[in-house]
């Protein structure tokens, strides 16, 4: 008895779509070259583009955040500092500095022990910025767009 060989699987048959795509001349144009680095997979304008987009979300969305968490802040301290005045409430101040320091002792603690790690991020992120300037420089535009929006 010899080996049988398997019929052939539909998988084999089935188009790898993104390499189809890849061979048009639309794709070319739209996106540019796709070989390299990331930085060079895209063209300027769609590096732009994307940056850009990226981060007007980013920036419109932390504005909003950002207001509402002021709010919540900037409201709460003010019923705090009404209710207080008013005998509703007592702070001991004395506590709260305790407290205050206490937590700054920790914070201090906490950030010598994540030095090094901080550094290997820091470090990866400048890299990360210069293969990637343009996408960056459209990041921080859309950005300052989304504030602003």
């Amino acid at each position: 008895t010899g080996k049988r060989t398997p019929p052939p699987s539909i998988y084999d048959k089935v188009v790898d779509l993104t390499e189809y795509a890849k061979r048009q001349p639309w794709w070319n144009r739209l996106f540019g070259k796709n070989s390299g680095p990331l930085a060079e997979k895209y063209s300027v304008a769609t590096q732009i583009a994307i940056g850009g987009v990226s981060g007007w979300c980013a920036g419109y969305l932390f504005q909003k955040v950002g207001k509402v968490a002021a709010t919540a802040v900037g409201g709460g301290l003010l019923l705090l500092q009404v209710a207080n005045n008013s005998g509703y409430i007592q702070v001991d101040w004395k506590r709260v500095e305790k407290d205050v320091n206490k937590a700054k002792k920790q914070l201090k603690k906490g950030t010598d022990q994540a030095g090094p790690e901080l550094n290997t991020f820091v470090e990866k992120s400048k890299e990360f910025v210069k293969k990637n300037i343009v996408v960056t420089s459209g990041f921080i535009g859309g950005f300052l767009l989304g504030l602003a929006s």
